[in-house]
């Protein structure tokens, strides 16, 4: 790592089993000789020696390559002999028995390895996806969830204010109520005081009192009758007629002698 700008690097035969990660900061490396040692994997960011040209790894313990090898564009040859490869890894590399096959497995295994990070970008992309669609439907759900919250609140104010409504008519229905059936008794109190002045003992009063002043009249006329009878007729000599006739004058003195009834009484003599 202190040597970032060297190109060629021969590490064979030295036994290593892993590489620092800081491995991967050598990117001006064009040749790199990794054979003959132990290795069971190289590190995850292996593509970022990006001029890498000539890569031999040869006799080692790889199963796979990390999938950032796909990222090493300018590699031209490849040796991967010897090792526990995956089966269709294996296949890809070839044998890399000559230049040529050294070069041809350096372009299978790279576009292998591109196949192989475009489907993890795909997977990632699908699980993305997935979970971009699963992060929609919880929003959706949450906000069905809130208006379906709403509108149970909506609702139940409007039950609420529903209520209030029936209580307050039916209070003010008691209350109307209640006033019609005070009126209702305030009006039969004041009836029967009313009644209490019925009208029969007026028209029993006023009938007595036509009846008195009939019988009055009655008797008034019998006595001008008489008298008419005792001062014009043939009657005069009898006893009776003499008695009224005698009553008559003593009550016509009687009358003269008041000077208020004098006075009419010479008003009238004079008319």
């Amino acid at each position: 790592a202190a040597l970032p700008k060297a190109t060629i690097l021969d590490l064979s035969c030295n036994n290593l089993i892993s590489l620092p990660s800081d491995f991967c900061s050598l990117m001006h490396l064009v040749k790199l000789d990794l054979s003959k040692n132990r290795l069971q994997q190289l590190p995850l960011d292996f593509g970022r020696l990006v001029n890498l040209q000539h890569l031999d790894l040869l006799n080692n313990r790889l199963v796979t390559l990390p999938v950032s090898f796909a990222q090493l564009k300018n590699l031209k040859w490849l040796d991967l002999k010897d090792n526990p490869l995956d089966p269709v890894l294996a296949k890809v590399a070839g044998d890399c028995l000559d230049e040529k096959q050294c070069k041809q497995a350096a372009v299978k295994v790279l576009q292998h390895m591109k196949a192989i990070q475009s489907e993890q970008d795909r997977q990632r992309q699908r699980k993305l996806q997935a979970e971009r669609e699963m992060e929609k439907k919880r929003e959706a759900e949450q906000r069905a969830k809130e208006a379906q919250e709403r509108e149970l609140r909506k609702r139940e104010k409007a039950e609420e204010k529903e209520r209030r409504r029936r209580e307050y008519d039916a209070q003010k229905a008691a209350k109307q109520e209640m006033e019609k059936k005070t009126k209702k008794e305030t009006v039969q109190a004041r009836k029967p005081a009313s009644s209490s002045r019925p009208p029969q003992p007026p028209r029993h009063k006023h009938s007595w009192s036509r009846s008195v002043l009939r019988v009055l009249l009655f008797v008034l006329l019998c006595v001008l009758c008489t008298l008419a009878a005792c001062k014009l007729t043939e009657l005069q000599r009898q006893p009776l007629c003499v008695s009224v006739n005698t009553l008559y004058e003593d009550v016509l003195a009687a009358l003269q002698n008041h000077k208020t009834l004098q006075n009419m009484l010479q008003q009238n003599s004079q008319q």
